[in-house]
């Protein structure tokens, strides 16, 4: 469950989101660019097309995450759970992806041009 004051933070704007509870929070369209999301818990949270360009998610949780066309460009996802996240039609374009964990990601249909460290 989300920490409300982090969810509240979120949606106010707050770019320092660093080890923030959102796990099952709705931010779908959120405006989430440059954030700094580093270790935090974004565990079943809904991002649909959310604008996390530039974002830095490095040993976020984002296992479950719904990230449907999302703009995830440039974002640094390094060490990150993405297990079973949904990225179908989301925008990876240069997207860090080394040492992230995508068991059973969805990437249907995403832009993967110029991402580094996923691996086949």
């Amino acid at each position: 469950m989300a920490n409300t004051s982090d969810e509240a933070r979120a949606r106010a704007g707050d770019k320092n989101l660093r080890k923030a509870n959102l796990s099952g929070t709705v931010l779908s369209k959120a405006d989430l660019s440059g954030a700094m999301l580093n270790g935090a818990n974004l565990t079943n949270a809904n991002l649909s097309g959310a604008d996390l360009t530039g974002a830095i998610l490095r040993a976020a949780n984002l296992s479950g995450v719904i990230l449907r066309g999302a703009n995830l460009t440039n974002a640094k996802l390094g060490m990150a759970d993405l297990s079973y996240a949904d990225l179908t039609n989301a925008n990876l374009t240069n997207a860090d992806l080394s040492n992230a964990d995508m068991t059973n990601a969805n990437l249907t249909n995403a832009n993967l041009n110029g991402t580094v460290g996923l691996q086949s």
